[in-house]
């Protein structure tokens, strides 16, 4: 009868901790899945197919969006000025991790936090932006992926010289509110001085400014150089139009600007390789790496797209040397 009765109070016993487990031995901290914010200056239109390649990456290291993780995505839309209140928002949210894009972008993130981790792609120059101490130790809270490269400008314009026979002179559009651009019209005003090209800059900091300043251009380009960045990136095709219209072969920096915006050429690091190893550091993170400890890395994919269309719209015949080289042409 006692064992009995003992027996029957160990049940209940343990019965009143099982119905506790809720708050302590099966607690909430099991359950919670990592969030990862993503916070990017375009729209899902523009943006979407880089985010969907950090997504697929993500699920080959076994990280699934709604099972292992939950990603929250906040876009700017093409304003800037939205950018401080949507970091905060992520911020306020205690996400995991921040992924970001461009220079803009990760500005506004680090401002928003000192503590969660940001990992960014395609900021022009992180040392110089104040994100990394250096580039082998970043040093702080963000790390991720530079698409700062020496002489890529300078290309650009060979290439748009081999382009257009006879060029002379070069219109560059920029938005001059992106910290990042000063170091790569440094390196386009020394370069054209050296091919001996005319610049005339065509500065622009919203949309509203795009249309005049080609009229400002007008009879003083045979060609344009857009230095993309997310407005240019949100605006490729109004700005192609316009060029069109204008009768000026373009060059710019991403596939993006030519495959879907009808520009005439671009070269560039491939974005979508450097969202896919975005997701490499965001594991290394959720694994326990601390931002600070992991080296900024350079782009390894570089991309020469050319479209044969906007070629045949302007009258210009591509060399046949230079479709050899190209990665992708466009038909």
């Amino acid at each position: 009868m006692i064992a009995r009765l003992r027996r029957r109070e160990f049940i209940t016993l343990l019965g009143g901790t099982a119905a506790a487990w809720p708050l302590a031995a099966r607690p909430e901290q099991v359950g919670k899945l990592p969030t990862i914010g993503v916070l990017l200056a375009g729209t899902r239109q523009t943006h979407g197919q880089w985010a969907d390649a950090f997504v697929q990456r993500l699920r080959q290291l076994a990280w699934v969006d709604g099972n292992s993780i939950n990603i929250e995505y906040r876009w700017a839309e093409g304003h800037d000025e939205r950018l401080p209140e949507l970091a905060a928002e992520l911020a306020r949210r205690k996400v995991d991790v921040i992924l970001t894009s461009a220079t803009p972008p990760t500005l506004a993130a680090k401002r928003a936090t000192s503590s969660i981790p940001i990992v960014f792609t395609a900021v022009g120059d992180p040392i110089g932006a104040g994100l990394a101490a250096s580039l082998a130790r970043p040093g702080s809270n963000a790390t991720g992926l530079s698409n700062q490269q020496k002489d890529t400008a300078t290309k650009r314009l060979e290439l748009l010289r081999e382009l257009v026979p006879g060029l002379r002179r070069i219109a560059i559009m920029v938005n001059i509110d992106n910290p990042a651009a000063k170091l790569e019209i440094h390196e386009l005003q020394a370069a054209a001085a050296t091919l001996a090209l005319q610049v005339t800059m065509m500065e622009i900091r919203r949309a509203e400014d795009i249309a005049p300043a080609f009229e400002g251009v007008r009879d003083r380009a045979d060609a344009l150089y857009v230095y993309f960045d997310p407005l240019t990136n949100i605006n490729r095709l109004r700005i192609n139009i316009f060029a069109l219209t204008a009768r000026l072969p373009t060059i710019s920096a991403f596939r993006e600007f030519v495959a879907t915006g009808g520009g005439l050429a671009s070269y560039g690091s491939n974005t979508a390789d450097l969202f896919r190893r975005a997701a490499d550091y965001v594991d290394k993170i959720l694994r326990g790496a601390t931002p600070a400890d992991l080296p900024v890395e350079q782009p390894t994919k570089f991309d020469l797209v050319i479209n044969l269309t906007t070629a045949k719209a302007l009258g210009i015949e591509i060399p046949p040397t230079l479709l050899g080289r190209a990665d992708e042409v466009i038909e």
